[in-house]
């Protein structure tokens, strides 16, 4: 079943996919960040981001299972 927390897990997950394969948008070499060029520093910033996402989508699935369970009076899905 498809729900709203469904749809954001789901992006939260989708989103460094769509980032990082789309290479067109990042492989240039400015702005540079403390001397490092872009190209590197917006991957290695999507690992941070991708982390938080993933703990964003963890976070909800737990709540939404919880919330599942209890819906259903305990019974196991």
């Amino acid at each position: 079943m498809v729900t709203p927390v469904r749809v954001v897990i789901a992006l939260c997950l989708i989103a460094p996919f769509v980032a990082l394969l789309w290479v067109g948008s990042y492989a240039k070499v400015d702005p540079t960040f403390i001397g490092i060029p872009f190209f590197y520093w917006y991957q290695m910033l999507w690992v941070v981001i991708s982390t938080v996402l993933t703990m964003t989508a963890y976070a909800l699935w737990n709540r939404d299972q919880r919330a599942r369970k209890s819906q259903n009076g305990g019974a196991s899905a």
